[in-house]
């Protein structure tokens, strides 16, 4: 649905250098973060930009293969390596197609490449070297983007959770197609330190819309989910975000994604525990599912915000059976949406990775 631009929008397309469109190699020197937008648009963050490319990769194609096991050692093969010298290091599926787009580093060389698998589980190797393609540097000023940390298509707009080098590190960009930059620095309630911050940098993103307005949802490490408004945000102002649970300490979310069952809309957040003590299941790798509808709290946040579990076990906290573990996905180390009921996933399989297609929970 295209949305008519309100002042409020324009007034966040601040000074920043124009977007570059051109043909060619984008000679990206990272990937830190992969995302689609509309029509097989591939969003990259890399450094201190990002570029999106027009992949046309817009034909659906159904998954007839939904459990490759060595998947570590195809995408190596692929690369003419071993899997002990490459990191997968995003997964994203483009919507348009279900094919899933990976950006795996090699250990040796340092460099990134884009790999695709599709449904007959082909891997190929996605070239960015003559492609259709947009530059939006992230710099402003002297405040320099040291990494970005995701990026999401939200309400017509990209939007990359980033840390910067200035005074507040936690700095969140948003971009109109074809046009510039502009940035907001965020603040969090973080429940599990009892404190505000503003320097813990959003690890993930998801786009939340709520009736008109545009917000985006982001999770942290220890592991609150806060949402912000995008509409209202204008450039270089602090955003105070609103933290609606938290998903327990010693966690480092990795990706996140709303999908709907049965009537009901829930998020699932893919979590690595940080902490060997206090395991919440068999693997450091686990997932949870959170009731949508804690987007919309407005008395339980912030200092109030609802617990999955108490960290002391002595109700010192308010804890909620809304956001619960989901057993069939321990092991996971990536995932995401690949259609309205399922997700494709990459497993740890205790010295090799799988990639599978799971029901969602």
């Amino acid at each position: 649905m295209i949305r008519r631009l309100t002042l409020s929008c324009l007034a966040l397309l601040g000074a920043a250098a124009l977007a570059q469109a051109d043909q060619g190699n984008p000679m990206l020197k990272t990937i830190e973060a992969i995302a689609f937008g509309p029509n097989g648009l591939l969003v990259i963050g890399s450094g201190s930009q990002v570029v999106t490319v027009e992949t046309g990769d817009t034909k659906e194609m159904p998954w007839s293969k939904t459990d490759i096991a060595g998947f570590d050692k195809l995408l190596a093969d692929k690369l003419g390596t071993t899997p002990k010298d490459i990191e997968i290091s995003r997964l994203a599926v483009n919507p348009a197609s279900h094919k899933a787009y990976l950006a795996v580093r090699s250990l040796k060389s340092n460099q990134y490449v884009i790999l695709t698998v599709d449904g007959d589980g082909k891997v190929s190797e996605f070239s960015l070297e003559n492609v259709k393609f947009e530059r939006y540097p992230l710099n402003v000023g002297k405040k320099a983007v040291t990494k970005i940390t995701d990026v999401v298509w939200a309400g017509g707009r990209i939007v990359a959770a980033t840390q910067a080098s200035d005074v507040f590190a936690s700095r969140v960009f948003t971009i109109m197609p074809g046009m510039t930059a502009s940035s907001f620095y965020t603040e969090t309630f973080h429940t599990g330190h009892n404190k505000i911050e503003t320097k813990a940098p959003i690890l993930c993103l998801m786009a939340y819309e709520d009736g008109p307005k545009t917000q985006i949802v982001g999770s942290f490490t220890c592991t609150p989910l806060v949402k912000y408004p995008l509409d209202d945000a204008k450039p270089d102002v602090k955003v105070k975000g609103t933290t609606v649970v938290e998903l327990g300490q010693g966690n480092q979310p990795r990706s996140m994604f709303p999908y709907e069952k049965d009537g009901k809309k829930y998020i699932l957040v893919n979590v690595f525990r940080k902490f060997n003590k206090n395991p919440v299941g068999p693997s450091a790798d686990w997932v949870a599912k959170v009731d949508y509808d804690l987007l919309k709290e407005t008395v339980n946040v912030d200092d109030k915000a609802l617990w999955r579990v108490d960290p002391k076990g002595k109700a010192s906290v308010s804890v909620t059976d809304r956001a619960v573990i989901a057993p069939a996905y321990f092991g996971v180390v990536s995932m995401a949406k690949l259609d309205p009921t399922s997700a494709l996933v990459i497993r740890d399989d205790k010295g090799s990775m799988s990639l599978r297609v799971l029901p969602l929970p």
